[in-house]
């Protein structure tokens, strides 16, 4: 990446870090919600241990594991996402960026990193707490090993890029933060479990972004083995990389083509 571009990126973050209640619900999803879990599994201990085990171990880092990356962690890749792809429109600042002479291109690829870099600080705050409570409360319970916990980052960190890249271009795309932020939620957890479960659809449900992505998740999605459609890690690859490239070229044509 040039000095230029570094220099936009970053300039594109420090605007999504202005932006204080982003930040703030943003970690009230991740580690907020995940404190809450953690708070009421203690208390529930405390009370009545006989009745309700510790708050931490294994099995409630998988637990929480389903909260942070397949739950909230996705809703906040898809808010940090459309407002770094709306940002600068709903601000009116668009027309400004482009009489300067950059590239309209560049404006649209510089968002991206920028948003990704901010989910994943939120992600990592996030599964940093997840890790503490899973050790401080395991009392005595097996704990999940360094091959769980260093794949369950990077799964966390795969699937924040892909949705919140994904979602920089859908709002690039329709220049709309609450229609896109709508569409993506009502798509992401209503619409495609929907499809993914109607077993008639078949082979065609593998193209569906959500069961890409939870097809490399190291903990059972709903309670049962992986992904709901069953598939090879390199279809799943290639379903993440079509709808990305897809995504991609889209958001960029969008901001090429709109009026200053």
């Amino acid at each position: 990446m040039s000095a230029l571009a570094l220099r936009m990126s970053a300039a594109d973050l420090l605007k999504l870090r202005k932006k204080r209640w982003l930040i703030w619900l943003s970690l009230f999803l991740t580690a907020g919600v995940l404190a809450i879990v953690y708070l009421v599994a203690v208390i529930q201990h405390a009370s009545s241990p006989a009745s309700h085990g510790p708050a931490g171990g294994a099995q409630n880092f998988r637990d929480g594991m389903r909260v942070l990356a397949l739950f909230f962690g996705p809703l906040v890749a898809i808010l940090i996402g459309v407002e770094a792809g709306t940002g600068d429109a709903a601000a009116g600042v668009f027309k400004d960026l482009v009489v300067t002479g950059r590239s309209r291109l560049a404006l649209f690829a510089s968002r991206v990193p920028a948003a990704i870099a901010l989910c994943w600080a939120i992600v990592v705050a996030g599964y940093a707490l997840l890790l503490a409570c899973t050790f401080a409360f395991a009392s005595g319970l097996p704990t999940p090993g360094a091959s769980l916990v260093l794949n369950g980052l990077g799964f966390s960190l795969l699937a924040s890029a892909v949705l919140c890249a994904i979602a920089v271009a859908f709002a690039s795309l329709t220049v709309s933060r609450p229609g896109a932020i709508v569409t993506l939620i009502a798509w992401q957890v209503v619409a495609s479990p929907l499809l993914a479960s109607i077993g008639s659809l078949g082979s065609l449900r593998r193209a569906l972004l959500s069961q890409a992505i939870a097809n490399f998740s190291p903990v059972s999605v709903m309670g049962g083995h992986g992904a709901t459609v069953t598939m090879s890690q390199a279809t799943a690859l290639l379903v993440l990389a079509v709808w990305l490239a897809v995504f991609l070229a889209l958001g960029a044509w969008r901001t090429h083509t709109m009026d200053a």
